[in-house]
């Protein structure tokens, strides 16, 4: 299998070394707006090379994305077009419904998919699962040292409270964990999110609470923030590399 990666920051790079070392990996094509980034990230890898996203398409069998919504918008439907399956970091770009719906037409169309990994957050085969049966309330809490907001706080402060998808647009770069919860449960807009930026924490927690007719949920898991970025968990880098061994692998666990 060949990987397409677009970002090479924190996540993107974290990505690109563990891919790196899969045997069922021959070929990694990295592209980054910043090219000392991508430069940089190509130094550390032994089968890499760096091309335009338009270039390494006819290479690749999957595409990676790790670098911002505004790159979802403008290299999703490329690649799902050239028939490409693709995984999506910056889930809160998939809040724009009519652009999300056109994501999944194209996908169809082209017999491709477009993968979520859960990110920064533990639980969401519980959301999917108890969503079959039906939610009566997702409630998500998201706590993170001020600096991770590019804040200086002395004191606890509530940053927002409000849907997912005001949630999103809000704070783009901070929560696209509300985003993939939205998608597993009840949407954006009927599921709540709490935003809390703490002096006292130095690690980055995300709590969902959920009740509906198979019971109720609690999850709560406190991330260690990824060493290169600390406004991102690392447990987020985790979990996009698990979704690339998912799609490798032939046995799948979990829903």
């Amino acid at each position: 299998m060949n990987l397409g990666i677009i970002g090479c920051g924190a996540i993107g790079s974290d990505v690109a070394k563990a891919a790196d070392e899969m045997e069922e990996i021959e070929r990694i094509y990295l592209y980054d707006i910043n090219k000392k980034a991508s430069n940089k990230l190509l130094k550390t890898l032994k089968k890499a090379e760096i091309q335009r996203v338009e270039d390494f398409l006819k290479h690749v069998d999957v595409v990676f994305e790790g670098a911002s919504q505004d790159a979802v918008r403008e290299y999703a439907e490329k690649i799902l077009k050239a028939g490409k399956d693709l995984i999506i970091m910056s889930v809160g770009s998939l809040f724009d419904d009519k652009f999300r719906k056109k994501l999944e037409k194209l996908a169809k169309e082209n017999k491709c998919k477009v993968y979520i990994p859960t990110g920064a957050i533990c639980g969401i085969d519980g959301i999917l699962s108890a969503n079959v049966g039906g939610l009566n309330e997702v409630t998500l809490v998201t706590t993170k040292p001020p600096s991770s907001f590019g804040l200086s706080l002395d004191e606890r402060r509530v940053l927002f409270e409000g849907s997912a998808r005001e949630a999103v647009k809000k704070f783009p770069a901070n929560i696209n964990v509300a985003a993939s919860l939205s998608l597993a449960g009840k949407g954006f807009d009927e599921t709540k999110v709490e935003i809390v930026a703490d002096p006292v924490v130095s690690r980055i927690s995300h709590k969902i609470l959920a009740h509906g007719k198979f019971g109720r949920l609690r999850v709560e898991l406190e991330n260690m923030p990824n060493p290169n970025n600390p406004g991102s968990s690392y447990m987020a880098s985790l979990s996009a590399i698990a979704t690339i061994r998912r799609i490798i692998e032939p046995i799948k666990i979990g829903v």
